[in-house]
């Protein structure tokens, strides 16, 4: 079997069968395909798409490409949650301490930066000292002493996904739903969390641009967890604006300590309580959506998310004594203010531009390997349907440089759109798969 002759069948539109996946995934893994090859393979892909039967071969042989924790012990229930990618999605940051304060088990592998979207490892990495890889004894440890634990992908776990995650990211091969889908459940089954809570990110600063596409995704990803034996719920949201209002790493981290204590952007708790809600009305601890965000609001007003997370930071090295005091968190040597030029309501913001503009700060990488700023980025002051005067501060740009600054801030410029009128709000959430 030849990689070569792999690539020529799916450029033109054949089905990888069991023993070509395999050969891929296992050459993936031990180094032995050139990147050039498997990017080749990826962009075909990308053109020609995956049945369902090759998406659910794929996604298997990926997750078995390392081992496969076995978190039974730790109770009859564990959860993962996963997003697909957006811009200013700190959702995981607030809603696992959220689920583990609520005495519920979460196991959460997660992704650095993929894109134009921001990942959980990156903004974790903020926290001086914390550790985002763990061996598996450690990160079984710690969900079973403390009910949580984050961590990026190791050798161990899905490598097969780690490499190809990492090219992905800078062959423009992105955005394509069988390995969109591949990639997240087969973290998910590495990970061995038996009830899998996914938000599907739909929109302008989305993957899935349009709602037909993100139900085309979440369909896929439920559909390859019934054929693997694996529950999965899906959240389909929206990413026509960014979600609260930091994009940035240590930046969003700040926004995060703020939910937790209760003083966050409604969105973004908003979306949190509805997530965690999912997962409540799943293990039958609450019958309704709203009862579960009832009871899941008691933990973000008494203090006990916000304790659980500063728990998970101390126990993975953290300094948790940034988490009480933020200025202790990475800031930027410049902020500069962004007004507006018009009166009226703020029509659009869009997502996708405002992650441009980070990623020219440095909250992102232009290519495999990049190291990032963790300080950069945007918090924005006005969001859809806000009205605004003239010369009023639409959003602070967070700079390190003065370098790509001008063409940040014109993204930033280029993202907000006007109207005389107040527009209607943008829903944000579209469908729940439970």
């Amino acid at each position: 079997m030849r990689m070569i002759d792999i690539i020529a069948g799916k450029r033109s539109g054949n089905a990888h069968s069991l023993d070509e996946i395999n050969y891929i995934i296992n050459g993936i893994t031990n180094g032995i395909i050139p990147d050039y090859q498997i990017s080749a393979w990826l962009m075909a892909i990308c053109f020609n798409g995956m049945n369902i039967d090759e998406s659910s071969m794929l996604t298997n042989a990926m997750a078995d490409s390392g081992n496969i924790l076995d978190l039974s012990e730790i109770g009859e229930f564990v959860v993962d949650k996963h997003s697909t990618g957006g811009v200013g999605d700190k959702t995981t940051l607030i809603l696992i301490p959220l689920l583990a304060a609520a005495g519920i088990p979460v196991a959460k592998l997660s992704g650095r930066g993929l894109g134009h979207t921001g990942g959980t490892i990156d903004k974790l990495e903020s926290i001086p000292g914390f550790k985002t890889s763990l061996e598996l004894d450690e990160f079984l440890a710690q969900v079973k002493d403390i009910g949580a634990a984050i961590a990026s992908q190791t050798n161990q776990l899905a490598p097969a996904d780690g490499k190809l995650y990492a090219l992905r990211d800078v062959t423009a091969t992105i955005e394509s739903i069988p390995l969109i889908a591949a990639s997240v459940v087969s973290k998910k089954i590495a990970a061995g969390a038996n009830v899998i809570v996914l938000d599907v990110k739909c929109g302008s600063g989305a993957f899935m641009k349009t709602l037909l596409e993100a139900q085309d995704l979440s369909n896929t990803m439920v559909e390859i967890g019934k054929r693997l034996n694996k529950s999965i719920s899906v959240v389909i949201t929206s990413m026509e604006q960014p979600l609260g209002n930091a994009v940035g790493n240590s930046l969003e981290v700040i926004e995060s300590i703020q939910t937790l204590k209760n003083q966050g952007p409604e969105d973004l708790k908003e979306l949190c309580l509805i997530l965690g809600a999912v997962t409540l009305v799943k293990l039958n601890k609450a019958e309704t959506i709203n009862d579960a965000k009832r009871i899941l609001n008691c933990y973000l007003e008494d203090g006990s998310a916000y304790n659980k997370f500063k728990e998970i930071v101390r126990t993975q090295g953290g300094d948790d004594n940034a988490i009480d005091n933020i200025e202790n968190l990475p800031a930027s040597k410049y902020v500069i203010e962004i007004k507006s030029e018009n009166d009226g309501y703020i029509k659009n913001v869009d997502a996708l531009n405002i992650a441009k503009a980070c990623k020219f700060l440095g909250a992102g990488r232009m290519k495999k390997g990049d190291n990032i700023d963790h300080a950069v980025g945007i918090v924005l002051n006005k969001k859809i349907g806000d009205e605004v005067l003239k010369e009023e501060i639409l959003a602070f740009v967070h700079a390190n440089s003065q370098d790509f600054v001008t063409e940040a801030i014109n993204l930033v410029k280029k993202a907000y759109n006007f109207s005389e009128t107040a527009p209607k709000l943008p829903e944000l959430v579209y469908e729940i798969l439970l």
